[in-house]
């Protein structure tokens, strides 16, 4: 491995691609040095697994009631969380509420990032009025805290989970925006910019295939530290009853069936609270980790 590293090192790539694969082989080597990374990349691989083999882990029907077994304490009768109060195994709940929680993370993640990238780089690419209009939008998306605003949204477009979805969407993009803008001011009037534009490429072109590249690493830093964000987000919607609708597992909607026990059969909420609290610590570690090895400005060895 360390005479890979050096050769990678010592030697000149001959084509993109082995640049870009030695580039990734560096970038994986410095961000193993962080161990807290590499525990927020565990916690999101595991995350990844639940989802995927949820069939599997899950120990009983996630959505089957027994009225007989309810409310039982973790590690009773082969409930490792217990039960709550319609019967219902808690643990194959969390394991299912993994995929809900995937679910929503991935489409947030593919649609809000680029949106606000498109909208940042256009903005700080062409100046002027579309600056100032662009910008003035981002600002009243801004203005609003981005939970009341996703509830005000969920609220007109009534509860479920594509509507909650596209809530979190809609209020998330503004921050992409402004770090992508950003990264467009100080790359727009660099040499290599005005050297394609010499050669006759359009705003257009230069905007897609010179600029947002240069604006991914900071938005893929931002999304990672953002999905928590949005994770608790969903988990607020679901809690108030206006995003995931039961009987379909989700983490904020198992603590919002669980207040009420809160104090005697603690379990109910605690665990899917655990949850919440363990995936949002993962995936804010694994942003950390993948900001010193993406950003170049980060003094991290």
């Amino acid at each position: 491995m360390t005479t890979l590293t050096t050769w990678l090192r010592d030697h000149s790539p001959s084509s993109r691609l082995q640049a870009r694969a030695g580039q990734a082989w560096l970038g994986w080597l410095r961000m193993r040095r962080n161990p807290l990374a590499m525990v927020g990349l565990t916690i999101v691989a595991v995350l990844l697994l639940m989802a995927a083999f949820a069939p599997w882990i899950a120990t009983h029907d996630p959505i089957a009631q027994d009225l007989s077994q309810r409310l039982l304490r973790p590690m009773t009768n082969g409930h490792l969380m217990g039960t709550d109060e319609f019967g219902r195994d808690i643990f194959s709940r969390v394991v299912y509420g993994a995929r809900v929680t995937l679910y929503i993370v991935t489409l947030v993640a593919v649609t809000a990032p680029v949106f606000g990238l498109l909208v940042g780089t256009v903005s700080g690419y062409a100046g002027g009025w579309v600056d100032q209009v662009l910008m003035r939008i981002t600002d009243i998306f801004l203005a609003f805290p981005k939970l009341i605003l996703a509830l005000a949204l969920v609220a007109v477009l009534g509860p479920g989970i594509e509507n909650a979805v596209l809530a979190i969407a809609l209020t998330s993009w503004p921050p992409y925006a402004r770090v992508a803008r950003a990264e467009t001011l100080t790359v727009r009037n660099s040499d290599y910019i005005a050297a394609v534009r010499l050669q006759g490429a359009g705003p257009s072109r230069i905007v897609w295939g010179h600029i947002m590249p240069m604006c991914l690493p900071s938005v893929i830093i931002r999304v990672t530290l953002d999905m928590a964000g949005v994770i608790l987000t969903a988990a607020g919607l679901g809690f108030l009853g206006l995003g995931v609708q039961p009987p379909m597992p989700e983490w904020g909607l198992m603590i919002s069936s669980g207040r009420k026990f809160l104090f005697e059969q603690w379990w109910v909420a605690t665990m899917p609270g655990l949850a919440i609290f363990v995936v949002s610590l993962g995936f804010n570690l694994l942003g950390d980790g993948l900001r010193d090895v993406l950003d170049p400005r980060s003094t991290a060895k």
